[in-house]
């Protein structure tokens, strides 16, 4: 089991519900689990943990209270974001584009993490929250949910992920287009539809049970095998179908060298169900 203890943070809480499974909550119910500056924060140090563990092998992703997510808190962020008549504007974007860079990183460290991550979202996921969800390799949600792109209702283009990624997971750039032009609601049906979401289910307690169950099963494989083909996937996306054949040929170079396919091999043969070690966390 993971050490939890070492998984302490001011808006996440972090559990260990089976054995090489993490839970991952959003932790400020109270403010509708608004994303202030310690959010982004305890994002990448989370993660960066989560990626250094060696027994955690997938992680639920959730928030607590009545909504997934209300997006950014604004009120937190406003003096972060207010130009003083007198500053430079080359150097207030320096400043800018420096704090936009460290938000996007705060998402960009679970699509980074070689251990798959499911996004259990219910009701509101606003702005930011669309924004986490697009850098999940999974999304599932219930039948309450709703998402919305806020951002061009605040003058803003969005700029933490979903504009980069949503098209490449939905595939519909007309739709992608709509939702980001005009900050539309997109409902669960509809989510589900455009495939952002893979299930949808009645409530929030049957979700994260099946959410664990999806992470058991996923943790129930080689955990090398996992890690390679969340790589290889991500890689794929962002490359041609040539370079991306190229990329898993050095890759499996050496994976296919690796005791998990002969421990998958032998178990199959002798209809036993696998056992791999964990990985381990540094050289």
């Amino acid at each position: 089991m993971s050490d939890i203890s070492a998984f302490q943070f001011e808006t996440l809480r972090v559990s260990n519900p089976v054995d090489h499974v993490l839970h991952v909550e959003i932790n400020r119910p109270g403010k509708r689990n608004a994303m202030n500056p310690q959010f982004f924060k305890d994002m990448q140090a989370c993660f960066k943990k989560i990626t250094d563990d060696p027994h955690s092998r997938c992680i639920v992703l959730s928030g607590s209270g009545k909504h997934f997510t209300s997006g950014l808190d604004i009120m937190e962020f406003m003096p972060m974001l207010m130009t003083e008549s007198d500053e430079d504007v080359g150097r207030r974007s320096f400043q800018l584009r420096r704090l936009i860079s460290e938000l996007q990183e705060s998402f960009t460290v679970i699509e980074k993490c070689p251990k798959p991550v499911i996004a259990a979202m219910h009701s509101a996921c606003i702005g930011g929250g669309v924004d986490l969800a697009c850098s999940c390799d999974m999304r599932l949600c219930t039948y309450d949910s709703w998402f919305e792109i806020k951002e061009i209702d605040l003058a803003l283009a969005a700029d933490i992920g979903t504009l980069q990624r949503l098209p490449k997971i939905i595939g519909n750039h007309s739709l992608v287009r709509e939702l980001a032009y005009t900050a539309r609601k997109l409902f669960s049906d509809e989510a589900l539809t455009a495939g952002f979401v893979s299930r949808v289910y009645n409530d929030k307690k049957t979700m994260i049970h099946r959410a664990v169950e999806l992470a058991v099963e996923i943790s129930s494989k080689s955990p090398v095998a996992i890690g390679a083909t969340k790589l290889q996937l991500n890689y794929a996306r962002d490359h041609t179908v040539d370079e991306g054949l190229d990329y898993i040929c050095s890759w499996n170079m050496g994976l296919l060298q690796s005791k998990d396919l002969l421990i998958a091999g032998q178990s199959s043969l002798q209809k036993q169900t696998p056992k791999f070690e964990d990985m381990k966390s540094k050289l």
